[in-house]
């Protein structure tokens, strides 16, 4: 035992090492080092997942930034642009399923992190890509009436995810308030799909509101996923000005505590800059927390075109890790990530979850094996 931990105190350190890029800090190998010093089992995946992804690429200047709204950004707002082979495959096997990835469509800054290295994955995004509700945050596409789905897509997704081999998959969606269920049928189906063709795969639903109805979110909460995902975005005073006025603080947090209710593993997440106080986050996370979210993520805000919210502040990552550790020290999360470029599906909080589902998992056992 002493043994292993040296070799994975060891390997955290390199991990570390290799957590700072041309004199920047790198935001997943951080947290992939976290993960490692979390749980010293995460070391060798960690390890080959960091390797991947370094070597596929050695640019800094993600793509998305740089088309973004001219505001003056930090230095600390740099990633890997996407490139390499795995990025390349996940590509063009999603060009040729015609599967959307959220990814691509609200511009994500860790497009490249995700897609590349040997555990590369992506957060595909059903229901298609245009959503019935209008977010001044969000670069997705808007419309009234947004076409039908496309009723074989849960079959195609699940087979498509199951051929990749990837360990953690991320499903979410647009809103769609012109389907009676906002699409919860949708999503369970793609879920219990997925199961059955890869039962050990661990499923995340990042999911919309389904316009406060509760018997939508139970049902997709009770569908087989592993973790039910729903962003209350920013906190109470600022909900009008950020979100469609059909969403709402209240009605998030409700949806977060009926899905807690089915048993499942919840989370949410917090974009920061947008002119919220310290003590309104504070507020924020203790009310998350009484709705029984398990997992937080916070990020920073950036603005994807001019018609988009204006950046009110750019957060320094010290005040990230700040709010990470308040997170879990003083209120009590199970697992808070935060940094800059940290987004509610972003693929280092795959190592976190998947320890704790695992470390959960064998408590259980062990704990039922006693009884006998």
């Amino acid at each position: 035992m002493y043994g292993s931990n040296v070799a994975a105190t060891a390997t955290s350190s390199a991990l570390e090492a290799q957590a700072v890029l041309d004199g920047e800090e790198d935001a997943f190998a951080t947290l992939v080092a976290l993960a490692v010093q979390k749980d010293p089992s995460l070391a060798g995946r960690g390890a080959a997942a960091l390797a991947g992804s370094v070597g596929a690429s050695t640019s800094v200047t993600g793509p998305k930034l740089g088309t973004l709204a001219q505001q003056a950004k930090p230095s600390w707002l740099r990633q890997r642009a996407p490139q390499g082979e795995r990025y390349d495959y996940l590509s063009n096997s999603l060009r040729t399923l015609k599967l959307n990835t959220v990814c691509e469509e609200a511009q994500c800054p860790n497009v490249g992190e995700c897609w590349n290295g040997g555990t590369g994955t992506a957060t595909i995004m059903l229901l298609g890509d245009t959503c019935t509700r209008g977010c001044r945050f969000c670069a997705v596409n808007t419309a009234k009436t947004p076409p039908p789905p496309d009723e074989n897509e849960p079959e195609h997704t699940a087979q498509a995810i199951a051929e990749w081999g990837v360990g953690y998959i991320v499903l979410t969606s647009v809103d769609r308030d012109d389907i009676p269920d906002g699409g919860a049928e949708h999503f369970a189906r793609t879920v219990r799909t997925l199961k059955q063709l890869r039962p050990d795969i661990l499923v995340e639903c990042l999911t919309p509101d389904f316009r406060g109805d509760l018997e939508a979110v139970r049902h997709l909460a009770r569908s087989g996923l592993d973790v039910f995902a729903h962003n209350v975005e920013t906190v109470d005073r600022l909900q009008k000005r950020v979100r469609d006025p059909r969403a709402g603080y209240i009605q998030s947090l409700e949806v977060l505590r009926a899905a807690k209710a089915c048993d499942v593993y919840t989370k949410s997440s917090l974009m920061l800059g947008l002119g919220e106080s310290d003590d309104e986050i504070i507020d924020t996370m203790l009310d998350m927390k009484d709705a029984g979210v398990d997992i937080l993520t916070f990020g920073q805000y950036l603005q994807p075109t001019p018609l988009h919210l204006t950046v009110h502040k750019y957060v320094t990552p010290e005040k990230f890790e700040y709010w990470r550790r308040y997170g879990e020290e003083e209120i009590g999360f199970r697992y808070v990530a935060a940094g800059p470029l940290v987004r509610s599906s972003y693929r280092a909080g795959e190592f976190f979850i998947e320890a704790m589902i695992k470390t959960d998992s064998q408590a259980q056992q062990a704990a039922a094996g006693a009884t006998f």
